[in-house]
């Protein structure tokens, strides 16, 4: 089922945010936390540090009324830098590739700063910042 996600970003300390978070919301993660190291080797892909190795590629935890927010640390190794304005990010999770494509392709209108949905080793993803300077992030998880 399509649904909203508000995407942080985090600069080293996303689980300590997300573990504080869990307390205040009595919440428990909805996905297993993803650390840097978990990510499959892509073609030029910098080496991560021993440091960014454990830092947090994805995590997820439901807020209230069905919100959730998610979260990854900004690495500074992979040209990363965590500046107000590209801290947080709406999440959008369609049901179908055509409404990811159709959804960046009507956001991303004008625009330079943005990638099209394309195939990812957890689903078809994409993301731009509208011409309002708002940033958008397209999800289609291999599971639907």
């Amino acid at each position: 089922m399509a649904h909203t996600s508000i995407y942080l970003n985090f600069n080293g300390n996303a689980e300590e945010a997300f573990n504080h978070y869990k307390t205040v919301f009595g919440a428990e993660f909805s996905t297993p936390l993803i650390r840097m190291k978990d990510i499959p080797a892509q073609p030029g892909m910098p080496e991560l540090s021993e440091a960014d190795k454990n830092k947090v590629m994805h995590v997820a935890l439901p807020i209230l009324g069905g919100t959730q927010i998610m979260a990854s640390d900004m690495l500074e190794s992979f040209g990363h830098k965590l500046v107000e304005g590209n801290n947080v990010t709406i999440s959008l999770n369609p049901d179908t590739k055509a409404e990811a494509d159709r959804l960046y392709k009507e956001l991303s209108t004008g625009i330079t700063d943005g990638v099209a949905p394309h195939d990812e080793f957890w689903g078809y993803w994409g993301t731009c910042k509208d011409k309002f300077g708002v940033r958008w992030m397209f999800n289609v998880s291999n599971q639907q």
